[in-house]
């Protein structure tokens, strides 16, 4: 998924309640979804940053030489400023992006 596109805020913002557990009801099973959906952006987005790090990655068994990559150092700096992954989320959860169901409904 791209998370550049994501009109998502940077800085921590107030969110009405009201609209965050409309779509389930509950306010607790809301935020259990928006969670588990942060837990999985964040893993995807780790994963990224580790592929593109790992371009930049240099195999020797010198430690007396430290090698600044401007390059390395452009890719972290845009992973610093996107949105955390909470507030992707949840930006998701308001847009409707989120597909979720109850267990307990379908069993019965």
């Amino acid at each position: 998924m791209d998370f550049k596109k994501i009109d998502a805020p940077v800085n921590t913002t107030t969110i009405d309640k009201n609209l965050v557990d409309a779509p389930t009801g509950n306010i607790y099973e809301a935020i259990s979804v928006v969670a588990k959906r942060a837990t999985q952006i964040n893993s995807e987005i780790k994963k990224e940053l580790l592929e593109k790090l790992d371009e930049f990655a240099t195999y020797n068994d010198s430690l007396d030489e430290i090698f600044e990559n401007k390059e390395q150092i452009e890719v972290s700096k845009f992973y610093e400023r996107l949105p955390k992954p909470h507030a992707l989320a949840i930006q998701e959860w308001l847009d409707d992006k989120i597909y979720f169901r109850n267990t307990k409904d379908t069993e019965e």
